[in-house]
């Protein structure tokens, strides 16, 4: 059963996956040539484990004996998150700029 719980089909999940060793860890990554983040990091007990991007329909070929696959967050959900904040309007143009073109000027 996955470690990874259900999300919208098209999102980027940014997942933490583990393995026994870093051959096991290499072997993944070279079969499934997954999307990765950072460098892999060591851990005292000899497991290794770096960031993978992969959507939910992914997951499944991520696990595997050896290997554990847990979710550290929705990148999709946190890309929307930080596109919400952005304005619409052009902040840098002057309260008396005349528009030029096909372009609206916008107030704000």
């Amino acid at each position: 059963m996955s470690a990874v719980p259900n999300a919208p089909h098209d999102d980027i999940l940014r997942l933490r996956v583990t393995a026994k060793d870093l051959e096991t860890l290499r072997a993944l990554l070279r079969e499934t040539r997954s999307d990765t983040g950072g460098r892999p990091h060591h851990e005292a007990d000899g497991r290794v484990g770096i960031d993978v991007y992969a959507t939910a329909a992914q997951v499944p070929a991520l696990e595997r004996e050896g290997v554990t696959v847990t979710r550290a967050g929705n990148a999709s959900e946190a890309g929307r998150a930080a596109q919400a904040e952005v304005g619409s309007g052009d902040r840098f143009a002057p309260a008396d700029a005349v528009p030029r073109g096909l372009a609206a000027k916008l107030a704000g």
